[in-house]
């Protein structure tokens, strides 16, 4: 692959991520594609969004994804939205299961990716630059480890980020398989830095790729 096609992947990637992404964060980042996500070349089909709970109940829900059979357990009914992203002349599929919670937000993502596996860390750099596509601030990846689910390759990586409302902590997980990317977030405030650690080791605990 030349520089300059993982390049443009990369940035189509971003822009797809960053539909997929919003998701899986906090209420003050609107589920859109950006404006910039155009002029990376991605064109995203309008969502149509399961509107959350006023209050979200944090009993664990097995939450599965019909298509791929992937799941797992999340602290209440997830909100579901899905999105298609042409990727290398491909139509790329990705849907998205999050849950609010008190200290922030958790949840997983799945993009069908048939024949197709996406270098892991092109995927954490594709989530990194979607959020700042999403105007939410700066965002760094750290403790960047590369493990195996299931024989499955995955990435880990801890995240911090700055905000006008102030600093953001949280974890991400990449699995690929055969058939799908799969992505796994918990994220909220630095101060519930620890809750959100737990509610992340809950969320791989309980992660199944088929």
């Amino acid at each position: 692959m030349t520089h300059r096609s993982r390049t443009q992947r990369l940035a189509l990637l971003s822009a797809s991520t960053a539909l997929v992404t919003a998701g899986l964060l906090p209420s003050t980042a609107a589920f859109a594609a950006p404006a910039s996500a155009a002029a990376a070349g991605a064109v995203a089909t309008a969502p149509t969004p399961t509107p959350p709970p006023t209050q979200p109940s944090q009993d664990a829900v097995k939450t599965t994804d019909p298509p791929s059979g992937i799941s797992a357990e999340l602290p209440g009914k997830a909100q579901v939205r899905s999105g298609s992203i042409p990727l290398d002349g491909k139509t790329v599929a990705a849907r998205v299961y999050g849950v609010e919670t008190p200290d922030g937000a958790t949840g997983f993502a799945v993009y069908d990716m048939p024949g197709d596996r996406l270098p892991l860390e092109d995927a954490l750099k594709g989530f990194v630059d979607a959020y700042a596509l999403m105007g939410n601030g700066t965002l760094t990846s750290e403790n960047v480890r590369k493990t195996t689910v299931d024989g499955h390759p995955a990435l880990d990586a801890t995240l911090t980020g700055e905000d006008g409302a102030g600093s953001t902590v949280g974890s991400i997980r990449f699995i690929s398989d055969d058939d799908h990317l799969v992505m796994a977030l918990t994220y909220g405030p630095e101060e519930d830095e620890k809750d959100l650690n737990a509610k992340h080791k809950q969320l791989l605990d309980s992660l199944q790729v088929p």
